[in-house]
């Protein structure tokens, strides 16, 4: 049974870090893992990304304030927050992406909460 799974959520102040972990089980190469984040009335957006091969894509916001690592053999994702913002408050979801062919697969946690307090 697929599963994604996060962890690491919780409330910070201002200025602080919180490390995100997902695990992606059942799922064999997955191609590209990353954090998204929907704070409330607003988008799903991304945070980061990375590649099997180990390339990473940062969301201009957190650039120099996030850090994003995988362990392919393990099919986990951590993303390390530091000097965290009020306005990074959000809901983060894992996301797992395998391509086979033409096809894209989607696979999703059930989301974490991270709240900075000002």
């Amino acid at each position: 049974q697929v599963q994604v799974v996060e962890s690491g959520g919780g409330l910070v102040q201002a200025g602080g870090s919180l490390r995100l972990s997902c695990a992606a089980s059942a799922i064999f190469n997955v191609n590209v893992m990353g954090w998204y984040r929907q704070a409330p009335g607003k988008e799903r957006e991304l945070v980061a990304g990375i590649t099997s091969g180990g390339s990473t894509n940062y969301a201009d916001s957190v650039k120099g304030r996030f850090t994003i690592s995988r362990d392919n053999a393990k099919n986990t994702v951590d993303l390390q927050m530091n000097s965290l913002k009020p306005e990074d408050t959000a809901v983060y979801y894992c996301n797992a992406v395998r391509v086979l062919g033409s096809i894209k697969y989607n696979y999703w946690g059930q989301g974490t909460q991270v709240t900075v307090s000002s």
